[in-house]
């Protein structure tokens, strides 16, 4: 894998978002475990915490394929399992989030947004540099 590829995967592991919704007083926070197109990096989201005016959320990885796990290695992130990926996603409107990503491949947080388009799909977009840099994936519920 070159390092522009990883970088690119990096990024889509971080976009990461939740399975059913757990609904809260004002906003409804998506939680529950979805993985990659690959299913190489699963991620658990839960609410954790409360922002300016709803409930936030975060997103922690859970499993991770021992391929994933070495690239976030050599990104320098030794303990990809356990890492907390996605930090204070805030409900900006209706079924779409965002907050920071932290991508492990090279060490580096960006903002982005998580989309659910639907209980099973969810698509995560994010930017390296401002609007450059920029990926979206579509990810899977996970049963």
């Amino acid at each position: 894998m070159t390092k522009g590829n990883r970088r690119s995967a990096a990024l889509m592991i971080a976009m990461l978002g939740g399975g059913l919704f757990a609904a809260s007083a004002d906003a409804r926070v998506p939680a529950g475990t979805w993985a990659n197109p690959s299913n190489t990096v699963q991620v658990r989201f839960a609410p954790c915490g409360r922002g300016r005016d709803a409930q936030l959320m975060c997103g922690t990885v859970t499993w991770a394929s021992e391929q994933a796990k070495a690239d976030a290695e050599r990104g320098g992130s030794p303990r990809l399992v356990g890492t907390q990926l996605f930090t204070d996603f805030e409900e900006e409107e209706p079924g779409r989030w965002a907050g920071t990503v932290f991508i492990p491949d090279i060490g580096r947080e960006v903002e982005g947004t998580i989309t659910q388009i639907d209980a099973r799909t969810l698509i995560g977009e994010g930017c390296l540099l401002g609007r450059l840099g920029c990926r979206e994936q579509r990810w899977r519920r996970v049963k």
